[in-house]
């Protein structure tokens, strides 16, 4: 079931480096800052004693890798290979589904925006102290969300809507969704603020 790809050429490499280490000592591929813009998927030598009970296992030719718990998730297809080119020789590590964790194509509109919404947009937020919830998709294709934390009554939340979040969903669901209404107005009509 190993969804991480460890090339031949990668393999060999790893069982070299290990040769170098002590007995017993494996590889951990991770990934940091996962599910956000900012994550890269890494990989460090693991010594026995820094194995966890909740890792996965994976094993290979002469070694094992072993992904922790939370990484696991956005390493699904990721594949390391080691390139011999002019310049030399170096690991190359891409995890297509580290910056989110794939929730499948055919799961409800509802699950995918809610998704986005937690990888994409309340990360983006939160060093304003907010973050946004999905409440609910109307018939007509608009996905209704509500502010939470510092964005309620704040003055920039309809700029951060409109030009950000709604942007953000319309390109990423085009065809599906057809606008992003905040709980707030849709509600109570009049600003209930004042």
């Amino acid at each position: 079931m190993s969804q991480i790809i460890i090339t031949e050429n990668a393999q060999s490499h790893f069982v070299k480096l290990l040769e170098q280490q002590p007995e017993g000592t494996n590889i951990r591929v991770f990934v940091v800052n996962p599910g956000t813009q900012n994550a890269e998927c890494g990989v460090s030598y693991c010594p026995q004693d820094a194995v966890e009970a909740t890792d996965t296992e994976i094993t290979f030719n002469g070694f094992s890798a072993y992904v922790d718990e939370l990484s696991l998730p956005f390493l699904e297809d990721a594949e390391i290979d080691f390139v011999t080119d002019k310049m030399g020789s170096q690991l190359t590590l891409k995890a297509p589904n580290a910056k989110m964790r794939k929730v499948s194509d055919d799961a409800p509109l509802m699950e995918r925006v809610e998704y986005a919404i937690q990888t994409q947009v309340n990360p983006q937020l939160a060093g304003h102290g907010g973050h946004i919830s999905l409440i609910e998709i109307t018939e007509d294709g608009v996905a209704v969300i509500q502010f939470g934390g510092g964005c309620n009554g704040c003055s920039m939340v309809d700029v951060t809507l409109k030009d950000g979040i709604e942007k953000q969903l319309l390109e990423e669901f085009s065809g599906e969704l057809n606008g992003v209404r905040d709980v707030t107005e849709h509600a109570h009509g009049d600003h209930s603020y004042y």
